[in-house]
């Protein structure tokens, strides 16, 4: 059984952050040896709320973007696998069971994700999302043969560290194509749409989901075939 380190970074999460915790709380299993909130310069209650729970250890990353606060996660990890998840995630049994299971019984397996299922938003909206995975993202990482969801994918501690971490070059869109893409130098990284979590919809309502949607597949190809993102800027949904 391996030891399970789960890294959130958080940017004024206050509304969110606690749902996340007590997810994980009702649901972890043994092997989760501990829980990292990574602060991302937060100007809201987002650590204080995380420093009420227990188990829950929150560090301090000065310097804003998400892969920043990843890398300063991994740095504070002991943990045999890295679980990364969204501050406003929130996580099921299954997940966890899931995951054990996985890299128990696939020993060349370096990194697992899943797609995001959002827990606000209309059941139409809701289903055409689920197509999307099935229809879009699941040929595109047949074609690839990798792909990460930032917010819910676990990935051995040491092959993350072999790859350098977490590019810190980039701000937001791409990172989770990037690590994916850098990780499959390692080994096997699987994409399952039973590996899921439920999530926010903020981003999808503000930006809307064609758009939100075109974004990241133009993302995920930049960086799949150029290693770079194309998207340099992004606004922060709160």
């Amino acid at each position: 059984m391996h030891t399970v380190s789960i890294i959130i970074p958080a940017y004024n999460e206050e509304n969110y952050i606690g749902e996340c915790l007590k997810s994980i709380q009702k649901h972890k299993t043994q092997n989760v040896c501990e829980v990292i909130v990574v602060d991302n310069a937060s100007t809201d209650n987002t650590a204080k709320i995380a420093s009420a729970f227990a188990g829950v250890t929150v560090v301090y990353e000065p310097v804003k973007g998400l892969t920043n606060a990843r890398q300063c996660g991994l740095a504070a990890a002991k943990g045999e696998l890295i679980a990364s998840l969204d501050a406003d995630t929130r996580v099921t049994k299954m997940w966890f069971q899931k995951m054990e299971e996985e890299f128990e019984s696939e020993k060349d397996l370096i990194c697992l994700s899943g797609p995001y299922e959002y827990f606000d938003l209309e059941l139409w909206k809701k289903r055409c999302i689920k197509m999307y995975w099935k229809f879009v993202a699941m040929p595109m990482y047949g074609i690839t043969g990798f792909m990460v969801v930032g917010g819910n994918f676990v990935a051995r501690r040491d092959a993350l560290l072999a790859i350098g971490g977490f590019d810190t070059s980039i701000d937001f869109y791409g990172e989770d194509t990037n690590i994916a893409r850098r990780l499959q130098q390692k080994g096997k990284v699987k994409f399952d749409l039973g590996f899921s979590v439920q999530t926010s919809g903020r981003r999808l309502t503000e930006n809307g989901m064609v758009r939100t949607a075109a974004v990241y597949m133009a993302n995920f190809v930049s960086e799949s075939l150029l290693h770079k993102p194309v998207t340099k800027s992004y606004t922060d949904v709160r």
